[in-house]
Formats: structure tokens, C-alpha cells, sequence
């Protein structure tokens, strides 16, 4: 929005000519420029007004996304607020649920091996989720308003560099891990203690190196990228540009944990999709959820392997 600042109308008589030199349009970045020229061979007042018209620019320039609060998230969204849920209907009825759920099946029934091989499941699993992931690119880019470059998605926003999202990834990790552990904790004195590790998971991990490969490429990169490009990437991003912060990161936490289709953990779920959401509208940056995501992942996978 274009944006003067005037002197009361009542002096403009003895600025004359000189009123020119006292405004400028704004520039290409938004920022107001002051004129030199009216110090000189002006009246008191037209100084006045220069060193008024001055304070006023420098407190515009100041005037950062900062001031924004907590998140720094566009109020316009890349996808049009109407076909949000269209949108994520068609990603999970199309791609997650055939893949993420049927996707083994169809390899065990191309195999014709009943029971799948674990360097097969390791290895399937990989390109299952590979293919996904792309399948998921393709159809948010193809559904994304015609200007904006998808690419941005993954671009750091230069004025927010005081909010690091390295520092930001490290704290995010911590506390969801302790977290984590005090619900853990809750949950084993209420309904009872129950197995820390995945058994599917550890025969995969503890049958081959391509077996171990595989699982951790897909467990603590490919699955991290594809479900915060969907969860946080695209559904976060739309959400708060409709509503408040908090409340699109608790909506989008909910749709998150109910996708896996996990009662048991729903809690859990519930509590990551938060601390990932939070980071998400801390940064502004995609790299940070991400970043959580893997480590907690590989965390899991760690846990699995030696546990």
C-alpha cells in the first residue's frame, strides 16, 4: 500500500515550492527516502517538517515482521483459502492412503511373497515413499495460485535472520523430546508400560546393511520432507492465513495425528504436530520442522536398533 506522509495543510503556503523535496514515493523495498535539498536555503519550519518527515521514516524502516508477533507466516497463502480441504482430500484418498497403506500389499501381491522379505520391505518403503513425496510436489505445485514460485517454499526470508533456524531446530528438538518422555511417562502409570521399540521396524533394521540404508533414508528424510511439505508446508501455511496462529497449528496438529491412524498415539502425535508448527511460525522457514522431524525419526530409529 502506497503510503505519504503530509505536513498540515495549514502550512503548505510556506513550504511552496519547496514541498517537493520534503516527499518521496516509496521505493522499490518499501522503504521512504529524506531529501538533503530542504536544509538548505529553506525557512525554520521546512526544517522542522524535513526532521519530522525524517523520525517518521526511520520509525517506518524499523517497522519489521517482528512486529508481527510470534509467527511470521503470510496472511496470502499460496493456495486459495476455498480449496484447502479439497486439496488435502485428494492428496491422502489419492496418494497417502494408497501408498502409505496399500502400497506393501501391492508389492507382496506383485512378489507373490505372502510374507515380505525385510530388505524388501526396507527397500519398498523407500520408493513407496519417494513416490509419494513426488506425487504430493506435483499436485500442490499444480494446485498453488499461478504466481507464486513453489521453489519458495524452501527460501530462507532474509529478514527474519535473527531467528535462526539451526537454534530454532536444536531447541525445537529438546523439547519435544522431553516432551515426549514426561507423556511417555504419564501414559506407562495410567494404562501400563508398553514396548519402546517397533518390531517391524528392528527385524528391518538388524537384517542387512541395504536393509539399514534404506530404512533410515526413508525414515529420517524422505518421510520428514513429504509430510512437512503437506502438514505444515501447505496446510499450516493455508490455515493461518485465515485464522489465528494457534489455532491453525492446533487444527493442523489434529488432521496430522488422526492420519496415522494410531489411537494409541494420537496424544503423541498430537504434541509433535504442535512443536512442529510452532517452529514453523517461529521461522518461517520449512528447513526447521524438517530438521526436528528427522532428528526425533532418528532418534526412534536409534532406539529401535539398540533397544
Amino acid at each position: 500500500m502506497l503510503s505519504v506522509l503530509a505536513c498540515p495543510s495549514a502550512y503548505a503556503n510556506s513550504i511552496g515550492a519547496n514541498l517537493v523535496h520534503c516527499f518521496h514515493l516509496l521505493n522499490t523495498n518499501n522503504s521512504l527516502k529524506c531529501s538533503p535539498v530542504v536544509q538548505f536555503g529553506s525557512t525554520r519550519f521546512q526544517r522542522n517538517c524535513f526532521k519530522s518527515f525524517c523520525k517518521s521514516k526511520e520509525h517506518i524502516t524499523h517497522d519489521t515482521p517482528f512486529s508481527q508477533g510470534f509467527s511470521v507466516l503470510e496472511e496470502d497463502g499460496p493456495w486459495e483459502s476455498g480449496d484447502v480441504w479439497s486439496i488435502l482430500a485428494l492428496y491422502v484418498f489419492t496418494l497417502h492412503i494408497p501408498f502409505s497403506f496399500g502400497g506393501l500389499s501391492v508389492v507382496a501381491l506383485l512378489t507373490r511373497q505372502p510374507l515380505l522379505h525385510p530388505q524388501t520391505q526396507a527397500l519398498s518403503l523407500l520408493t513407496i515413499q519417494i513416490l509419494e513425496l513426488n506425487g504430493a510436489l506435483v499436485l500442490l505445485k499444480h494446485m498453488a495460485k499461478p504466481q507464486y514460485k513453489f521453489s519458495n517454499l524452501f527460501k530462507h526470508n532474509k529478514l527474519l535472520s535473527n531467528r535462526s533456524w539451526f537454534v530454532s531446530s536444536a531447541l525445537g528438538f529438546g523439547f519435544l523430546v522431553l516432551l515426549i518422555f514426561l507423556t511417555s511417562l504419564l501414559a506407562d502409570s495410567l494404562f501400563g508400560s508398553k514396548p519402546v521399540n517397533i518390531p517391524i521396524l528392528k527385524d528391518i533394521l538388524l537384517n542387512s546393511d541395504i536393509s539399514r540404508v534404506s530404512c533410515v533414508l526413508a525414515y529420517c528424510i524422505v518421510t520428514p520432507l513429504l509430510e512437512e511439505v503437506v502438514y505444515r508446508g501447505f496446510l499450516l501455511t493455508s490455515l493461518s492465513s485465515t485464522m489465528e496462529w494457534q489455532k491453525a497449528v492446533a487444527i493442523s496438529s489434529v488432521v496430522f495425528s488422526a492420519i496415522h491412524f494410531s489411537g494409541d498415539s494420537f496424544l503423541q502425535f498430537f504434541i509433535i504436530g504442535c512443536v512442529l508448527g510452532c517452529s514453523y511460525c517461529w521461522t518461517g522457514n520449512l528447513n526447521t520442522p524438517i530438521a526436528i522431524h528427522s532428528f526425533y525419526n532418528a532418534l526412534t530409529v536409534v532406539i529401535t536398533y539398540f533397544y
